[in-house]
């Protein structure tokens, strides 16, 4: 109603006696909440407190339903329960008065399966689940007071070695004076090939079914999209810019289960108004150099490590049609 709403009509003063709640949303069980919150906030002020005046709605359909809609909604759990979870050992009867003084109406029961019967007021929407409860029960009873004790498990947690190995890489980019960028993993289709100028096959990429909007149709298969569009809403600063990320990329697989791998690659752009070849290059030689990866030479038409002239595993750059490629 925008003609009354904001008005001098409608402005709530000291000596306003009746106030009239209009709410609209688009999802009912929403509205329906914030509905309940300030109608409950409202009659505490009321002439007699915490009384309130319901409304009559007629659908569409024809249909009628009053509003606020503020009866208590029953729950039951048990003290076994909310022991189980806190490392307690207290009875329902020391449990109820503890779950009253959090606004909800507790009794202790004899029931085996449901020792704790509460109902639970319009004001409290987050209460959804009896392990909202232990939630509730540990609050009363004070998170600083709760027994401390070690996961009855023998085992200790440890990184994977390829989250090990990309820490290892990210640490030496971030000492390099890069800066690490963390881009979403979806992106366009036309990002991840057409602007690459790479054509899809139809066998790498993970496409979803129905994405959302036209930046989320693919998962990306290189890191350079999020490098890229990373410099692009970055271009107002100063140059130069150099990016790097280290993070999981998705290919097809139909060897797996799930179709599809991930697999952790590193990335880093520079952008100047110059090329910068030797920058990148140097952070290349840089980080294989931290992992002990020999540099390869081509000697005699084998590649041979630089300095040693013995064949075996290590990297090296070539030329590819006027580009330069790693091996």
């Amino acid at each position: 109603m925008p003609p009354i709403i904001n008005s001098e009509h409608s402005k709530i003063t000291l000596n306003t006696r009746n106030v009239f709640i209009d709410l609209t949303a688009t999802d009912e069980t929403k509205l329906a909440i914030v509905t309940n919150e300030m109608v409950a906030m409202f009659s505490e002020y009321c002439e007699e407190p915490f009384t309130v005046e319901p409304v009559r709605l007629i659908l569409p359909d024809g249909s009628t339903k009053i509003t606020p809609d503020l009866s208590l909604r029953p729950m039951s759990t048990t003290a076994a329960y909310i022991n189980s979870f806190t490392g307690l050992t207290l009875t329902p009867q020391e449990l109820a008065p503890m779950l009253q003084r959090m606004g909800l109406q507790a009794t202790a029961t004899n029931e085996p399966d449901a020792d704790l019967t509460l109902l639970i007021p319009p004001t409290r929407p987050d209460i959804l689940h009896p392990v909202d409860l232990v939630e509730d029960a540990a609050i009363a009873y004070g998170f600083n007071k709760l027994p401390r004790a070690f996961p009855a498990v023998n085992t200790v947690a440890q990184p994977l070695e390829v989250s090990k190995l990309a820490d290892l890489v990210r640490r030496e980019c971030a000492m390099c004076g890069w800066i690490e960028v963390l881009p979403l993993i979806l992106c366009s289709h036309d990002e991840n090939f057409a602007w690459l100028n790479r054509t899809d096959d139809g066998k790498v990429a993970v496409k979803l079914a129905n994405p959302k909007t036209l930046e989320y149709q693919v998962v990306r298969t290189s890191l350079l999209p999020g490098l890229l569009k990373t410099i692009r809403e970055n271009r107002a600063h100063p140059l130069p810019i150099q990016v790097f990320e280290t993070s999981d990329i998705a290919l097809k697989d139909d060897t797996h289960q799930r179709r599809a791998r991930n697999v952790r690659r590193a990335g880093a752009v520079w952008c100047n108004k110059s090329a910068g070849f030797e920058v990148v290059h140097g952070l290349l030689g840089r980080i294989m150099s931290v992992l002990e990866v020999p540099r390869l030479e081509l000697v005699n038409g084998k590649r041979v490590q630089a300095g040693k002239g013995v064949e075996g595993e290590g990297w090296w750059i070539e030329g590819y049609d006027g580009e330069s490629r790693v091996g």
